[in-house]
């Protein structure tokens, strides 16, 4: 038996040509002619397209009606109870209007985010939504350049300017910071990412200012950074590095959900109690939370309507490509329970 032959991609025209994927898909789709991409560079496309024998079965349909009426959408981690709800509110709100939605997940890697959009380019989606990842900023540049209607989902670039939906990170972490001092905690440490994201500085940023303000003096050994790839093992020895220093934390804010699933396992092998020798707090909802010995106190996203408010600002730069860029920042919630409460 022969080897199946590969079908050709938009992304493979695309290396031949030296442009980009979503350039390739504007010339397939006919909009060249709106003035956008040279008649020569078009022409190039095209022959390349033909040379390589490309066959666009997944432009069929959108080149009759002009628009697929699909979307994409990338999102960091599906594993994580809060992406994994984003998506079910995205495809849900985007059924509302007529849509299907294409996902997958970037598993915090850039090359594999930039792979799935090149894909989703490939089946003509008529827009994204986009969970970044670290070091994502060269493709989102690109589908700027390149005029493919997108908004970037709870992680943006300040340094670029593009649509977003996000949670005002900063205050959540600050009102979390400051919830354990007025509790009666001291020594309040912060566990976070090691990563240039906005969000992940944000959150950091947050509580280093409610010590601040609160007269309160950080301590080197309370803020600990964990690399992602190695959240297991670091968040043991992030916790660790808080407890044994002559100021160890008597409260720990969580920055992610999978931090906090990591530290409060090794917390209960500790043998600590919860909230009397240590205060918790996480971002993030889970069931989890609801199921831990004590009842975490956890900073809850207004996750329906940062899914809602995506698709809808999505939806409306496909029908207006010329609308103004929209960033909206939405107020998370602190969802007080026993595990910030001293007794």
């Amino acid at each position: 038996m022969g080897t199946k032959k590969k079908r050709v991609t938009l992304k493979d025209i695309a290396e031949r040509a030296g442009v980009s994927t979503a350039l390739v898909s504007y010339v397939m789709n006919e909009k060249e002619k709106e003035g956008k991409v040279s008649k020569d560079m078009a022409s190039h496309i095209k022959a390349i397209a033909e040379e390589l024998n490309f066959k666009p079965h997944f432009l069929a349909r959108s080149l009759r009606s002009g628009k697929s009426s699909t979307l994409g959408l990338v999102i960091a981690d599906i594993s994580n109870p809060f992406f994994a709800n984003i998506a079910r509110v995205v495809e849900n709100e985007a059924k509302k209007f007529g849509y299907t939605v294409f996902y997958g997940s970037s598993d915090e890697d850039a090359s594999k985010s930039d792979d799935l959009i090149d894909v989703l380019i490939d089946r003509t989606v008529d827009g994204f939504i986009i969970v970044s990842t670290e070091n994502s900023q060269p493709k989102i540049k690109e589908l700027l350049a390149d005029d493919i209607p997108f908004v970037l989902l709870d992680r943006y670039f300040p340094e670029i300017q593009t649509d977003y939906v996000s949670t005002n990170n900063y205050q959540a972490s600050f009102d979390a910071c400051t919830h354990f001092l007025e509790m009666g905690y001291k020594n309040v440490g912060l566990i976070a990412y090691e990563s240039a994201l906005h969000h992940m500085k944000e959150r950091i940023r947050g509580y280093e200012d409610a010590l601040s303000i609160h007269g309160v003096e950080l301590h080197q050994n309370w803020l600990q950074k964990v690399r992602i790839q190695e959240v297991g093992v670091k968040s043991r020895d992030a916790i660790d590095n808080m407890l044994s220093t002559d100021a160890p934390v008597d409260a720990i804010i969580f920055c992610t959900y999978s931090l906090a699933v990591n530290g409060l396992k090794y917390i209960n092998e500790l043998k600590l109690k919860v909230p009397d020798d240590l205060g918790i707090i996480s971002f993030g909802q889970a069931e989890l939370f609801d199921l831990y010995q004590c009842p975490i106190t956890y900073i809850m996203q207004q996750m329906d309507e940062l899914g809602k408010k995506a698709v809808e600002l999505l939806i409306k730069k496909i029908e207006n490509p010329e609308l103004p860029k929209q960033q909206i920042l939405m107020q998370a919630t602190l969802i007080k329970r026993d595990s910030s409460k001293k007794k």
